[in-house]
């Protein structure tokens, strides 16, 4: 069964079309990242998988079922801009999620089981490398370790799906490489589903197993919104091997 399977999915706003004609199929276990100039859809495309976009026409299935237009603990998403709360230390972060699932009426959890929601937000800490920042706040947190509590937030939902949209593009360079490799042990440990947006090439061919680009296949310059985006390159990787991004990549990628 695949993760995911996307069927002649357009997605249009009135007159203005942003995708059309994307056909998709997805294995279980998959890292995909998604790339394209500016404007070509990709945000659009993980707003689709979250469950905040539904296809104007076509057929989405997540694991099997129709994918669900709002969005599920099936799914979980990692922004650039730190989805954290200020006002929250990094635990009540982590445990705010737990809270509302246990507790949707009053989010607020006590007991027994306050107590084993802690424990488990103390593993997914210490497994993100946060073991010793639990009891700092946002304001106190370097922006790697910011989004480390974010993939947390994530995490602790225990989702099929995680969504990135440019998760690493405000970091430093060398605070990236950790993050790389974070993310590397994450998904191969739980065994996830990733989709990936980011306008780094080079960075989609370390970290996926297959990328896709996307951009517009047609053009009319006296209707620009007539034609959308659609799946222009789709290159599936072997993750142990050098992947080198393919010169018309680079090219459209330059041209962004």
């Amino acid at each position: 069964m695949d993760a995911l399977k996307l069927t002649q999915v357009w997605v249009e706003y009135g007159s203005k079309i942003v995708l059309e004609r994307v056909n998709l199929a997805v294995s279980p276990g998959s890292f995909v990242s998604i790339v394209g100039p500016s404007g070509a859809g990709k945000t659009t495309l993980l707003r689709l998988l979250l469950g905040q976009e539904a296809p104007t026409r076509g057929k989405a299935m997540l694991f099997g079922e129709k994918l669900r237009d709002e969005p599920g603990p099936d799914r979980g998403v990692v922004f650039q801009r730190y989805s954290i709360f200020p006002h929250m230390n990094v635990r009540e972060n982590v445990l705010f999620g737990l809270e509302c699932k246990g507790s949707p009426v009053f989010g607020h959890l006590g007991g027994k089981k306050r107590r084993a929601a802690l424990d488990e937000v103390d593993a997914m800490l210490a497994s993100v490398g946060l073991k010793d920042a639990r009891k700092l706040y946002p304001a106190q947190l370097s922006g790697g370790m910011q989004q480390r509590v974010a993939i947390a937030q994530a995490l602790i939902m225990k989702p099929k799906v995680l969504l990135l949209d440019e998760p690493f593009g405000a970091l430093d360079p060398g605070v990236r490489a950790d993050m790389h490799v974070l993310i590397t042990d994450i998904w191969r440990t739980n065994g996830l589903t990733i989709f990936m947006v980011t306008h780094d090439i080079k960075e989609a061919f370390a970290l996926g197993t297959r990328v896709i680009a996307l951009d517009k296949a047609r053009h009319d310059a006296q209707a620009p919104n007539r034609y959308g985006a659609t799946i222009v390159y789709d290159v599936k990787l072997d993750r142990k091997a050098n992947a080198v991004p393919p010169p018309e990549i680079e090219a459209m990628a330059a041209g962004a």
